[in-house]
C-alpha cells in the first residue's frame, strides 16, 4: 500500500489536461508517420488499426478506473473523464480515416456498415460514444441531474462490449490480443454486477 499511496500522491500533481495533450500529440504523430510512408506498404490500414487499438485501450482503461481503486487502491478517478473524452476523439480519428481515406464515399460507408457485421457493431459503439462525449462536462450533469447523467453514462458498458466484438470479428485467424481484451472487459463488467442480498434467517 505504501507504493500505491506514493503513486497516488504523484498522480494528484498531474493536471488532467495532460491526457488530452498526450492523446492529441500521439494522434498527430501517427498521422505524420502514415503521411510520410513510415507505416509499411499500407499506411492507411495501419493508421486505421493504430487509432482503433488505442481507442479500445482507452475505453478499457476508463472502464477499469473504479475496479482499480477498489482492488488495488490506485486512484485514477480525476482522469476518468479525460480518458473517456480522449477515447472518443481517438475513435473519431479511427472512423474518419476509415470513412474518408479507406472507404471514400457516403454510399460505401452505408453499404459497408449494413453488409459487414464487424463494421455494424463498430459503428454502433462509436455512435453510443457520441452522447457520452457531449455530456462529459459539469454543465450536462447540472442540466440532466446526477441520476439521469449516471444512467446515460452506463452506455459505457455496451460501448466496451461492442468495441471488443468489433475487434474480435475484425482480425483474421486466431489472435490472442483481442481475446485478452474480451476477457478483461468481461471481468471488469462482472465486477459491476451487484450480488443480491439475502435476508438472514
Amino acid at each position: 500500500m505504501q507504493i500505491v499511496d506514493t503513486v497516488n500522491q504523484y498522480l494528484r500533481k498531474i493536471p488532467t489536461w495532460t491526457i488530452y495533450i498526450v492523446g492529441g500529440a500521439w494522434v498527430v504523430w501517427m498521422f505524420y508517420l502514415a503521411a510520410t510512408n513510415q507505416m509499411g506498404p499500407e499506411p492507411i490500414n495501419a493508421l486505421e488499426r493504430k487509432y482503433g487499438e488505442l481507442g479500445l485501450k482507452l475505453i478499457v482503461l476508463g472502464l477499469a478506473v473504479t475496479p482499480l481503486r477498489k482492488w488495488t487502491g490506485l486512484n485514477l478517478m480525476k482522469f476518468r473523464r479525460a480518458i473517456g473524452v480522449t477515447a472518443f476523439f481517438v475513435v473519431l480519428a479511427h472512423f474518419t480515416v476509415w470513412a474518408l481515406l479507406d472507404v471514400g464515399t457516403f454510399g460505401r460507408i452505408w453499404t459497408e456498415t449494413v453488409k459487414r457485421l464487424y463494421v455494424t457493431v463498430g459503428m454502433a459503439s462509436f455512435v453510443m460514444m457520441i452522447p457520452l462525449a457531449v455530456t462529459s462536462n459539469n454543465l450536462s450533469i447540472r442540466k440532466l441531474g446526477g441520476a439521469a447523467w449516471r444512467k446515460l453514462h452506463k452506455l459505457t458498458y455496451p460501448v466496451a462490449i461492442f468495441a471488443v466484438v468489433h475487434y474480435l470479428w475484425l482480425v483474421k485467424g486466431f489472435q490472442i490480443e483481442p481475446i485478452v481484451y474480451a476477457i478483461i472487459v468481461g471481468v471488469l463488467l462482472a465486477s459491476r454486477v451487484r450480488r443480491p442480498k439475502f435476508a438472514s434467517t
